[in-house]
């Protein structure tokens, strides 16, 4: 019989960040805590699925938060279905030992059609007229209504955007806490993103962080009884951690600049060419992916990004293999942005120019990541906060509305934290925390956290 788990992923946990979470550091006391390791890039999606598979980006194809899909012609951040995943994952390996081991994924990314027992994962309601409303995707159906009935809505204003905030990480914690005390999964897995907001938005060593860090501790204290309750081993992990930035970098700018990225326009809006462009980035905070269409054009394109200020390494095919990263789904070459850079994904000269959707919280249609979309306009938040308003009337009396909030440069501008890179100090990375001393170690990969949560689990490794 397996030892039950409860696994929080609490995303841009730091040493540092620990010295403002008793609650947290008490999980440690009793057992241990060890640096962690990461993977290139250093964001959500890659690193969840090096903790699940134990395999690099270069096995398990997951080379970013999106990427573009060649056989669609797309670039798609942010997709939801497991099966973009490869390897065998945790509770797969489990299963050869113990066949009835359940699982409860409550937020961690590519929940979609996984296989397990429970699932829980924010997805809005879009209705045809345009108008988006919150909601959860539950397996199975009825738990929706379950949690919903005791938590209300699940809070997605509050997960992204401008009012990104702890709501959002209240209500997963709870929703967690009522599957233990229910179902009494063998693992629970559940993703906790508060830490990522105010540390984007104003920087980790802002007085902001340390608030948020405390905040959340006390967020995280129900869910950690019920835990002890139930007998279950935790471990708390991050995927990275969010250090100081102040600059901007404009890849795509450069490259149109150079003639090879083209657009396309349409009542005035320019949008990303993929198909006719000969090269073009994928940001995605401080890696970018740049896709080269003819081979013959990677030296020069590689020559011209590394001439980029902000850009700290470009990896060809042997630098993509040296850091697991050379899979089909990543770009010809990689970006790596030096300590205090990230990269958008702007390619507009012209703001008057740029798509509408730029202005607004829209996740799936940019082509990049974009963390200005954290800020109310701060070259005019009041004017955006008015429009905001506004188009929350008309949402309210069933009429189509833009929320269009989000700043250009001036948002790129006020960002202060952000990841990707590998660490440059241990203080500043991901940590393990564990309750079960007898696992105890100094420094864990991210490729060696299946092993020891199945290690912790009672269960065999191979």
């Amino acid at each position: 019989m397996s030892r039950p788990l409860v696994v929080l992923d609490v995303v841009g946990l730091t040493p540092r960040l620990l010295a403002h979470m008793p609650r947290l550091r008490a999980v440690a006391d009793a057992g241990f805590q060890a640096e962690l390791g990461t993977v290139l890039p250093a964001v959500t999606c890659s690193a969840q699925s090096t903790f699940l598979t134990g395999a690099l980006p270069a096995e398990h194809g997951i080379v970013g938060n999106g990427w573009y899909f060649r056989d669609l012609g797309e670039v798609l951040l942010w997709r939801q279905h497991h099966a973009l995943v490869g390897g065998e994952k945790l509770w797969q390996a489990a299963r050869r030992a113990e066949p009835g081991y359940t699982v409860a994924n409550v937020c961690w990314w590519y929940a979609m059609g996984a296989d397990v027992n429970w699932t829980v994962t924010p997805r809005p309601v879009y209705h045809a007229d345009g108008r988006k409303e919150p909601d959860c995707y539950t397996d199975p159906p009825e738990l929706h209504d379950r949690l919903t009935a005791r938590l209300g809505t699940f809070p997605l204003f509050t997960y992204w955007g401008p009012g990104a905030g702890l709501p959002s990480s209240q209500w997963i914690c709870r929703a967690a806490q009522q599957i233990v005390e229910e179902e009494a999964p063998d693992l629970t897995l559940v993703y906790v993103p508060h830490l990522d907001y105010d540390l984007q938005r104003f920087g980790p060593a802002s007085t902001r962080a340390a608030e948020a860090a405390a905040e959340l501790d006390g967020v995280l204290g129900p869910l950690l009884d019920a835990a002890r309750d139930r007998g279950a081993t935790v471990v708390v992990l991050s995927e990275y951690g969010i250090t100081d930035v102040s600059r901007p970098v404009d890849v795509n700018r450069l490259l149109r600049a150079e003639g090879l990225l083209r657009v396309y326009t349409q009542a005035g809006m320019e949008y990303l060419d993929p198909w006719t462009s000969r090269a073009f980035a994928v940001a995605d905070h401080q890696v970018a992916h740049v896709y080269v269409r003819d081979p013959a054009d990677v030296p020069a394109v590689a020559r011209l990004c590394a001439g980029l200020p902000g850009v700290a390494e470009v990896l060809d095919a042997d630098g993509k293999a040296a850091y697991g990263l050379d899979h089909p789904r990543a770009g010809e070459l990689v970006l790596v942005a030096e300590p205090d850079a990230w990269f958008t994904y702007y390619y507009w000269h012209d703001d008057a120019r740029a798509p509408d959707f730029s202005r607004l919280v829209e996740i799936h249609r940019k082509p990049g990541y974009d963390p200005a979309e954290l800020f109310f306009d701060p070259a005019a938040p009041g004017a955006a906060k008015r429009r905001a308003g506004v188009a929350l009337a008309r949402k309210k009396l069933g009429m189509r509305y833009l929320m269009s909030v989000v700043g250009l440069d001036a948002g790129a501008a006020a960002v202060r934290g952000s990841h990707g890179r590998l660490p440059a100090d241990p203080a500043d990375g991901p940590v393990l925390l564990c309750s079960d001393l007898s696992a105890a170690r100094d420094r864990i990969a991210a490729t060696e956290v299946k092993g020891l949560l199945l290690h912790l689990a009672g269960l065999p490794v191979r």
